[in-house]
């Protein structure tokens, strides 16, 4: 790529610390604004509230990382965070049905979000033409006279005034907090249109040690809400020989923080080999509880007007329901969506790079919103196709019991290696309608999960 000047990014977390390593092969220098001191190492901050929590690397994140981070894998194991055959070596019961294990190609990272950001937030810090500005906030974009393209952003330190700094690109990487449509706004733009899915997820995630004989000496558990049970449990090897234990309610559903409340919330969810571990193991640190109201999306696809040197990434522009783990996977493919527009040139670079994330986030976006439309309580329409895909992965989930190669097409969407639509494909829809009947909705008390 051809060396543009310099490009400031908004946000140092994982969406930006993704977008500042690709720009780094682009502009001459990069910088980096965020409100928070970064630690140097592997810290939680205030700045990510949700960076107590469980968090989850689905395998096409972990494949985008390590296109983009060479060998990040091999260094997150290497700090002790396991790999993890995310067929072969975790408990999964969807709809009340376990699902039959097999060795598959479908490899996650269990790593906490402190040790997975701080490990990429030291290779950021090792290129050459990035750097990181003091702690400030941005407050306000520049424009040309005609407001016509974005030419800087000005930034308000914690201590002294605030100061310009000027770019030839502005990437907003500030997550749910991002305040792009209020500018664009100003700048005399149209917001995006915006979609809104209201769900009242409270999750409470616990840290525990982690024994070999826990979990059947598997690496994870997974439990999903039902309608009639909007309650969900996962449980993923850490690094630090620990599991982190994620119990999470919709609908106003609420777990417990304390370890009575929270051992009967896990009991609730009729999986023993949950309930099990969070009534025996040994507890680590404190319980942090967050709340998360509505998935939101921004369909900056759908503006026909948009200022020239500014982008949107990350949460800024799709925050989905937690639950699902999609959010730092997206972002990573859309680092590399990115890395493959700005090879294409500056020319409308914002028109591609939208459209293109738009396509990204199509997939799991139908994912998650479509399972939470099963909730009655959960408000948006519901097409003959919604609820006609509901019925059907129901069904592929009560035959998964038994048929591995449909818990693995399963996994496969999932963990957004496939599209959703790869589920439809004539050879899989047999094998679901063969063996899907006598689905029952609610789970059976004593499932375990079985091979």
């Amino acid at each position: 790529m051809v060396s543009a000047g310099n490009a400031v990014v908004l946000g140092g977390s994982m969406a930006g610390l993704i977008a500042a390593r690709v720009l780094s092969d682009a502009y001459d220098t990069v910088t980096i604004v965020d409100r928070d001191p970064l630690p140097d190492g592997a810290a939680a901050r205030r700045g990510v509230p949700q960076s107590r929590q469980l968090h989850v690397l689905l395998a096409q994140g972990r494949r985008a990382l390590d296109e983009l981070f060479e060998g990040l894998s091999d260094e997150l194991s290497a700090a002790g965070a396991p790999l993890v055959d995310l067929h072969d070596q975790v408990h999964w019961c969807n709809d009340g049905h376990p699902m039959r294990r097999a060795a598959s190609d479908l490899v996650g990272v269990g790593v906490s979000r402190p040790l997975l950001e701080g490990t990429l937030r030291a290779r950021v810090r090792k290129l050459g033409n990035v750097r990181f500005c003091p702690p400030a906030e941005a407050t306000a974009l520049l424009s040309t006279e005609d407001r016509g393209r974005i030419i800087g952003v000005l930034v308000t330190p914690r201590v002294g005034a605030a100061y310009p700094i000027h770019a030839d690109l502005v990437v907003d990487a500030c997550g749910r907090a991002s305040r792009s449509p209020v500018w664009l706004a100003e700048l005399g733009y149209p917001t995006p249109p915006e979609q809104r899915v209201p769900v009242d997820v409270t999750y409470v995630t616990r840290t525990y040690e982690r024994e070999p004989g826990h979990l059947d000496g598997l690496l994870g558990a997974l439990t999903n809400a039902v309608p009639g049970r909007p309650r969900t449990g996962i449980v993923a090897a850490q690094e630090d020989g620990r599991f982190a234990v994620a119990l999470s309610g919709m609908l106003g559903e609420q777990p417990p923080a304390d370890h009575e409340g929270f051992t009967r919330f896990a009991e609730s969810l009729g999986m023993p080999v949950i309930s099990r571990f969070v009534r025996d193991a040994v507890p680590v640190g404190g319980p942090a509880q967050m709340r998360y109201p509505a998935s939101v999306r921004r369909r900056y696809e759908r503006l026909r007007r948009f200022p020239l040197g500014y982008l949107v990434v990350g949460d800024a522009v799709c925050s989905f329901n937690p639950v699902y783990g999609q959010g730092m996977t997206v972002a990573a493919t859309e680092g590399l969506l990115l890395r493959s527009v700005l090879a294409g040139g500056p020319e409308q670079l914002a028109r591609r790079f939208f459209r293109g994330a738009g396509k990204l986030i199509d997939g799991p976006w139908s994912i998650a919103v479509g399972t939470d439309l099963r909730f009655p309580q959960v408000p948006g329409p519901r097409s003959a196709r919604v609820r006609l895909v509901n019925w059907y992965v129901h069904r592929l989930h009560a035959a998964a019991r038994t048929d591995a190669v449909l818990g693995e097409a399963f996994l496969r969407v999932l963990n957004l290696v496939d599209p959703p639509t790869r589920l439809l494909r004539p050879a899989i829809a047999r094998r679901v309608l063969r063996g899907g009947g006598g689905a029952e909705p609610v789970p059976p008390a004593g499932v375990t999960g079985g091979r």
